[in-house]
């Protein structure tokens, strides 16, 4: 669907944004705007990762943006993220998205003649932003959700495969964010060229950088929570191995005095004793209370 968003009597150019596009509206923006066929063809892929290419009549960018509900078990490109084009020239800009993308809706109210989006490339500044701008607000709600995963490690016992598995996909949403983040680096450097930047593109890239930071920061700290969840595990497992030890231990010379006097041959002695049964019932006893003080004495109960 094709929106003209603002018109060349408003400002010195035209934006025009196309939601859910189809060949008919690439055709469409490619003749009249003379649009080349590569840029075309990479607007199209579903996972393209950032970029910016100048052509003789426009610049030609490919933004991820961070998708407003991505679901928890989401671990690829194509759902943490969403695609956003953005064709601009001196007096056009054109952006192509498939789903939904929030604040574009709320660009739409803003007044296109302040300095901020005066051009068209300067509104193209500003829509990246606004793109960088979501990893920064999606970084609280992953920081909560290791939060809750750390709370349930250190303090509740909880089965291992749900614990792992989440973790397994908020540590792949995080790579993808962190590799988006550092693609931005090239969109980014494009606008703050010596001859072409300004304190709106230095706050882009300030925003880029703490960004990247804050997200390489999240990523340590979940692969040491792993590696937490991961000793905390094997310590319990040895906790186990300990108490069957514990108990092969305890059992081991009662089942020898057992089974010796379980042989029947004829010849033993024991076996017609009057009070052979409770010597050798005092016997198991004797033994395991030896164990018992032997290991309390080592501290190992």
């Amino acid at each position: 669907m094709i929106r003209t968003i603002v018109e060349k009597e408003i400002a010195n150019y035209e934006w025009i944004d196309i939601s859910e596009p189809t060949s008919e509206d690439f055709t469409f923006i490619k003749e009249r705007y003379n649009l080349n066929d590569a840029s075309i063809k990479d607007s199209k892929e579903p996972d393209h990762l950032p970029k910016i290419e100048e052509f003789e009549n426009y610049t030609f960018v490919i933004l991820r943006v961070m998708s407003d509900n991505f679901k928890e078990n989401s671990d690829s490109i194509g759902e943490v993220t969403d695609r956003l084009t953005i064709f601009y020239g001196s007096d056009f800009v054109i952006t192509v998205h498939k789903r939904r993308i929030e604040f574009l809706e709320k660009l739409k109210n803003i007044e296109f003649t302040s300095i901020k989006t005066k051009n068209s490339r300067k509104l193209a500044v500003f829509i990246t932003t606004a793109a960088v701008f979501t990893f920064s607000k999606t970084l609280e709600q992953l920081s909560t959700r290791i939060d809750s995963y750390e709370e349930l490690i250190f303090l509740k016992r909880m089965k291992q495969q749900p614990v792992l598995k989440n973790l397994y996909f908020i540590k792949r949403q995080i790579d993808v964010a962190r590799k988006v983040i550092f693609l931005y680096k090239e969109v980014i450097e494009h606008f703050h060229s010596s001859s072409k930047k300004d304190v709106y593109t230095r706050d882009l890239k300030d925003l880029q950088i703490r960004t990247s930071t804050l997200y390489e920061n999240l990523s340590e700290n979940v692969a040491q929570l792993l590696n937490v969840f991961f000793n905390i595990s094997s310590n319990h497992t040895n906790e186990i191995m300990r108490i069957l030890t514990i108990f092969s231990v305890f059992f081991m010379p009662i089942t020898f005095v057992a089974g010796v006097y379980g042989m029947n041959f004829k010849n033993m002695p024991e076996l017609e004793w009057y009070y052979g049964y409770p010597i050798a019932m005092a016997i198991m006893i004797v033994i395991s209370m030896a164990i018992y003080l032997w290991f309390k004495r080592k501290g190992w109960l």
